[in-house]
């Protein structure tokens, strides 16, 4: 950030601290006390499980410049301490507004700049980093960072906007409506995109129709003068939200309707998927190096927003062989007692639970395939049902021998499976991933296949975690192949 506290101060209404350097440049602004670092600004929030306000003296010094405190909070810091201080009605709402005040500064300093927003039910985070790879051949791109997609991680991304970036894709995620209205008031993308509405968050929805009306409004709060939206032609709900909409809709798929659009894929399992890839200006075969049809469909989310930056195909087949599956999502894990795991644990939902469940049934060459599906939180009363149908549809996958349920509602995927055919004898619940974690490492063997799936709330990782305890890591199968291509073409 490249702010003055005086800037600050003014963006806020507010006077500026008497105790701090008020021209001095601000280093960035955090909301963590634990790794605010010398120079930031020091926003106290009062959050769900710890109030901000108990560290600002811990974060002032630390090194902090200054602090923003709400008004009525102004009174319980000693003098020396509230010199330092810029007081406010609302802590995150000046956390937000500031962010929203600096992005338009950063738009005003460089005409075409422009920034993409992604949500959806699934595949948001796949589909940013592929646009922002897609960018970056061209562009200087800033792109959202681990989970910093909410009304707290969006400013904080937002605030490392600085002069050398040409462009931005974020991801906002939702649990509630209102919540993508205000991300997208603070942030006002120009280019939206949704990759899909499905049953995910029920605890917080009545229906996946009232889901689809939150996600409309990122398209309705697009900014800019020619707003584009880029919409899943192949999801009924998300195409009709072109209706209405002022802007330009960019539509993608694999129907006929879309003008971004996959035809003739190959299914190369664990190794990814080619496709013959045509858009309003260009035709051509891509490879994309992650596995899953959804993969190709997150690909052509982020083809058709990158066409607006003007992505061509040729860039796109320099760009997507490189790519690599995000932490926890996705990656294969080679141990050297000869058994693959696909450690996709970062976070499940009924939708993205099925598309890692295609992968696996599809991927072919092992002595034996485990799925180890931990609990899908957040769907309310109709978590049971959801899991039950999840363990029918698993059971249905011949290939896959062995089901493994972890901890709550995972159960039902167990009881699921063995009601629809699967043998209950190949099929066990675990109350928790630490049951599991010590049951898997003694049941794995050469030739296996497994793949580590849930919400985060469950700690799959810890199973993952207890494998890479025992037996030696190889490496991840992506980082093994690039080298051995590199080195061939050499």
């Amino acid at each position: 950030m490249r702010w003055t506290l005086a800037e600050v101060a003014d963006a806020l209404g507010v006077a500026a601290p008497s105790g701090s350097d008020s021209v001095a440049r601000l280093a960035g602004v955090s909301i963590d006390s634990r790794t605010v670092k010398p120079g930031e600004l020091f926003v106290a929030i009062r959050g769900p499980r710890h109030d901000g306000h108990n560290f600002v003296a811990a974060a002032l010094a630390q090194g902090a410049i200054a602090g923003i405190v709400a008004r009525n909070r102004l009174g319980e810091f000693p003098e020396e301490i509230r010199a330092k201080l810029l007081s406010v009605e609302d802590t995150l709402r000046a956390l937000q507004e500031l962010a929203r005040r600096y992005c338009d500064a950063w738009r005003a300093a460089k005409p075409g700049r422009r920034m993409a927003a992604i949500t959806g039910s699934a595949g948001k985070t796949t589909t940013k980093e592929i646009l922002a790879a897609l960018l970056a051949a061209r562009w200087r791109v800033l792109k959202s960072e681990g989970n910093l997609n909410n009304e707290y991680g969006l400013p904080l991304t937002l605030f490392r906007l600085g002069d050398e970036h040409d462009a931005a894709v974020v991801e906002l995620g939702m649990s509630h409506r209102g919540e993508l209205a205000r991300l997208a008031e603070i942030a006002q993308p120009e280019v939206g995109v949704v990759t899909n509405v499905a049953a995910v968050h029920l605890e917080f929805f009545s229906s996946v129709d009232e889901i689809a009306l939150a996600k409309r409004e990122l398209i309705e709060g697009l900014g800019g003068a020619e707003p584009v939206a880029v919409l899943n032609a192949d999801d009924p709900r998300v195409s009709r939200f072109s209706e209405g909409f002022r802007g330009r809709v960019l539509r993608y798929g694999f129907s006929e309707s879309a003008e971004f659009r996959a035809e003739n894929i190959e299914d190369l399992g664990i190794e990814g998927s080619a496709f013959d890839y045509e858009s309003p200006e260009e035709l051509g075969r891509l490879r994309l190096p992650l596995a899953g049809r959804h993969n190709v469909l997150n690909a052509l989310a982020a083809l058709a927003a990158a066409s607006e930056w003007g992505i061509s195909i040729a860039d796109a087949k320099e760009v997507l062989p490189a790519l690599r599956p995000a932490s926890m999502r996705g990656e294969f894990l080679k141990f050297a007692a000869g058994f693959l795991v696909i450690n996709d644990c970062y976070n499940s939902n009924p939708v993205a639970l099925e598309r890692m469940i295609d992968v696996l049934s599809a991927t072919t060459g092992y002595r034996r395939k485990i799925f180890v599906a931990g609990e899908m939180r957040e769907l309310g009363p109709t978590a049971p049902e959801l899991h039950r149908i999840a363990g029918e549809r698993t059971a249905q996958r011949k290939s896959i021998g062995w089901i493994f349920g972890v901890a709550g509602d995972a159960e039902q995927i167990v009881r699921g499976a063995i009601a629809a055919g699967h043998p209950e004898a190949q099929a066990k619940f675990f109350a928790s991933a630490e049951e599991a974690a010590k049951f898997l490492p003694g049941f794995v063997a050469p030739g296996d296949l497994l793949l580590i799936k849930g919400s985060r709330g469950v700690h799959m990782e810890v199973i993952a975690a207890a494998l890479r305890e025992k037996f030696p890591l190889v490496g991840y199968v992506r980082e093994e192949e690039a080298a051995a291509k590199n080195t061939r073409r050499d």
